[in-house]
């Protein structure tokens, strides 16, 4: 009797309650006949009578009065239990785990982070940073990841998520341009010292410059190779090479006169990143709200 179906056992309780297959019928937005039919359906399977009907009423049997009274209880519970998904489709709850680079954690997924919790404060948001661009998110147990277009696989979902534009920017310490002179051309980079980025992968950065529509691509060389952006900022501002990295990262140095800028008309420019996922349908409601909340923002007030 494990296969009863869900929706007779509910028509026959919603018919002892009301004891009319009309009121019962009104208030399930269905047929009296339906009904009827359910419950026809049940009795024969389980070869008992549970209503004594006639043209003036309806009344449960002694085996129905004791599966109604089993009945209520469980079948509240299904009930709460089905409400709770609804929960989740109408007031988004629950765990969205992202897997970022260490650049969007810091430079612009704070901010988006926080504004998007105080909307849904329902929702746990679980973010692991790292430079780790190869992992398999998915394989991994997150929902999502942010990643720069050259790194998303075709087949994934792809939404934009912070600066639509960004550039790379080449720098040194005023004493390093001093002692080593100034380049003019990223070939001359060759000659210098610089620090490098290496991914935790092993898989280190090369260096891109554009100018006029040429392209220029070196693989550095220098004292220091590092996965810590604090590491590579202290290198350059001691003197000890040039760095490269995002605008946003030396912007500071830059500012106080710390680092300045070298080669700044092959500066690369980029488009931005972007939060994939693998498919729209059945999206986990957290997830789902993070991505509408991106599309709004965007609408709203682009970034640059």
């Amino acid at each position: 009797m494990s296969d009863l179906p869900l929706s007779d056992l509910d028509a026959f309780t919603a018919i002892a309650r009301e004891r009319s297959f009309r009121a019962a019928a009104r208030k399930r937005g269905v047929s009296a006949s339906s009904l009827s039919d359910s419950l026809r359906r049940l009795e024969e399977r389980l070869g008992v009578r549970l209503l004594n009907r006639t043209t003036r009423s309806v009344t449960p049997t002694a085996a129905g009065e004791r599966l109604l009274a089993q009945l209520e209880p469980a079948l509240g519970e299904v009930a709460a239990a089905l409400g709770a998904l609804d929960n989740f489709r109408d007031r988004p709850a629950g765990t969205l785990r992202l897997n970022v680079p260490a650049v969007a954690a810091r430079l612009f997924l704070p901010d988006i982070a926080c504004r998007f919790l105080k909307l849904y404060p329902e929702i746990e948001l679980e973010i692991v940073a790292e430079d780790n661009t190869f992992i398999d998110v998915l394989a991994a147990g997150f929902d999502a990841g942010i990643r720069y277009d050259e790194r998303i696989e075709r087949d994934m979902i792809a939404v934009p998520i912070g600066p639509s534009r960004q550039r790379y920017v080449t720098a040194a310490s005023p004493a390093y341009l001093q002692e080593r002179g100034m380049p003019q051309h990223p070939r001359d980079l060759l000659e210098h010292s610089c620090i490098r980025h290496r991914f935790l992968s092993g898989i280190g950065l090369t260096w891109e410059f554009e100018r006029g529509g040429e392209t220029f691509a070196i693989s550095p060389s220098g004292a220091l190779t590092s996965n810590s952006i604090e590491i590579e900022l202290a290198a350059a501002v001691a003197g000890l090479g040039i760095i490269s990295s995002f605008q946003e990262l030396l912007e500071s140095g830059l500012a106080s006169g710390q680092l300045v800028a070298i080669l700044d008309d092959w500066a690369s420019e980029f488009s931005g990143p972007y939060l994939y996922y693998a498919s729209r349908r059945h999206m986990p409601a957290p997830l789902r709200a993070f991505v509408d909340f991106l599309k709004l923002e965007r609408q709203r007030a682009p970034l640059g």
